[in-house]
């Protein structure tokens, strides 16, 4: 029994610790900027892709800052922007170095209470700020701030399967430079290519760079938006493991150098991101750091030498938009990594396949959460039955431990001894009740990094009142009936005998229904559910060992009865 008290506590003293976590995340006054935040470094440092394996240097910055980026609002009449628009997003392209400065997600609103303002992965905006560039380095630079000559101002995909926008620039010594982003149907992957063509008298020798840029502020989480909670920032992956890079380090100074191949760098956001994913087997050069409250994320290709007469492609592959699994894994299969479900992954990788898999053949994903939660509870039905007949049985002892309350009433060593003598005796386990609980801790968790950081579920509908299984039911009416079914199950397990302890286990179900009525109405399905399923259980195993203790008694009565007639 004190077994069972000190488990009680301890789960009632973890949810008050999520809630202190909590309060300090929602209301804590931030600290002040430091030093290196308020004076940053350039923004246009580029790793040197020349340097050895070790840590590539810096070339000398220049001193563009995201501020002086032209808006699109107000684009100059010498670079005006060009407008791409595919049936998944809407792109705008700089003709000042070929910059892809916005990407607006089409069928992505922010929240379905403003269906008509989408997510912007790449803005403008200081708010939301975010540009991919691209560009060389070499003895005649056509960076991202060369003007390059265009065909047209707008393209749409319309009967197409791929749009090529073409951008060219010359110099007055014969040198050509094409820039080609190519855009497919039903894909966020865009290539880049840029070639060379030598038409001068001298070789030419340089690399080719990608500069991803986006804001990069402090996280302000909040329970009222789980999203919140989802991982904003630079990711990179060296060819045999991601890392997420920590703002705090960045600010101070602290920057990632690595010369790999096989590589990619990201800046993810709850349900997006941008990536820089260069060909594969071919060594570049990379950098991350933060400036101005921005993220520089580049990556730099091996020097090229190009003989006159002759031509060089560089290419590069990007990925502007939702973290679609499906897509990310044909583009790099460990680009999903940029799906952040953390140390569970083990478990969420799986679980969001059987989720996917149901929902393929039930078109539902709340449906396909309660078929999923269906099954868990069967692979686990065996060791959950097991711990409900120690929970019946302790049902069927509580006369007897009632009296063993009363004749032992004043002396609490005595009659824990009585009580364990009595567990011993009848086969039970007292701390048992607290099995499905453990068993079932592991996966909640799981469900909910699948929903907060899948985006197949964000904004997906259920049914009735629930129209997004990522976010918190707006009524609150699927947490209080989880809660009234976690009253109903604990009338079904036997009352703690300590009176304390039953006071906590009383309220548990309310500052359950208070929790997770803020958390996903997915999260609190998938629990709802499970609960519903463990009551049917436990009523199952509780009319069972009821027989069974009747027919024991019954069969005990009749020996008696029997030895009694043979006396006489």
């Amino acid at each position: 029994m004190d077994n069972q008290r000190l488990l009680t506590w301890g789960l009632f003293l973890m949810m008050a610790w999520f809630t202190y976590q909590t309060w300090q995340t929602d209301y804590r006054v931030p600290p002040p900027a430091t030093e290196t935040e308020s004076a940053p470094a350039a923004v246009d440092a580029l790793p040197n892709a020349d340097a050895p394996p070790a840590l590539p240097e810096v070339s000398a910055p220049t001193t563009e800052t995201p501020a002086a980026l032209p808006s699109t609002d107000a684009a100059s009449a010498d670079a005006p922007y060009i407008s791409v628009t595919t049936d998944v997003f809407d792109i705008k392209i700089d003709t000042r170095g070929g910059t892809i400065v916005e990407a607006t997600m089409l069928g992505y609103p922010v929240s379905k209470e403003n269906p008509d303002l989408l997510v912007q992965t790449l803005s403008p905006d200081a708010a939301n700020f975010g540009l991919l560039r691209t560009g060389l380095r070499g003895g005649v630079v056509a960076d991202h701030t060369v003007l390059y000559d265009f065909e047209a101002e707008a393209y749409t995909l319309d009967d197409s399967d791929e749009i090529v926008v073409p951008l060219t620039w010359v110099n007055d010594d014969g040198l050509r430079v094409e820039k080609r982003l190519t855009f497919t149907r039903g894909s966020y992957q865009v290539d880049i290519e840029q070639t060379v063509q030598n038409g001068s008298q001298a070789p030419w020798s340089g690399d080719f760079y990608v500069q991803l840029l986006r804001r990069h502020f402090e996280q302000e989480r909040s329970m009222f938006n789980v999203e919140s909670y989802s991982f904003d920032g630079p990711i990179v992956y060296d060819g045999e493991s991601s890392e997420k890079l920590d703002r705090g380090d960045l600010v101070k100074g602290e920057s990632y150098n690595a010369s790999i191949a096989n590589a990619w760098v990201a800046s993810i956001q709850s349900h997006f991101l941008n990536a820089i994913v260069p060909v594969r087997d071919v060594q570049h050069a990379y950098r991350v750091e933060h400036a101005n409250s921005t993220m520089i994320a580049s990556v730099v290709s091996p020097k090229q030498t190009v003989a006159p007469g002759e031509s060089h492609t560089f290419k590069t592959r990007t990925f502007i938009g939702p973290k679609l699994q499906a897509q990310l894994e044909e583009l790099d299969p460990k680009l999903k990594l940029t799906v952040d479900y953390g140390i569970l992954t083990i478990l969420s990788q799986p679980m969001f396949w059987l989720l996917a898999l149901a929902h393929s053949y039930v078109a539902n994903w709340g449906v396909a959460i309660i078929l999923i939660t269906i099954l868990i509870k069967l692979v686990f039905y065996k060791l959950t039955e097991s711990s409900g007949r120690s929970m019946a049985k302790m049902r069927t002892l509580q006369p007897r431990m009632q009296a063993l309350q009363e004749r032992y009433k004043d002396d609490r060593q005595a009659l824990s001894q009585a009580m364990m003598d009595l567990y011993k005796r009848e086969k039970v386990n007292p701390v048992a009740g607290c099995l499905p609980i453990l068993v079932q801790m592991p996966f909640f968790l799981a469900f909910y990094w699948v929903l907060v950081e899948s985006v197949e579920m964000r904004q997906a509908p259920f049914a009735l009142w629930l129209t997004d299984l990522s976010s918190r039911d707006p009524y609150f009416i699927l947490p209080l009936i989880m809660g009234a079914a976690m009253l109903v199950q604990q009338k079904l397990n036997p009352a703690p005998t300590d009176p304390v302890q039953a006071r906590v286990m009383q309220i548990m179900p309310i500052m359950f229904t208070g929790f997770f009525a803020f958390f996903p109405s997915g999260l609190v399905l998938y629990w709802a559910t499970n609960t519903l399923l463990s009551i049917a259980q436990q009523w199952k195993i509780n009319r069972v060992v009821e027989a069974e203790a009747k027919a024991e008694k019954t069969k005990g009565g009749k020996g008696r009865k029997n030895k009694a007639s043979g006396d006489d």
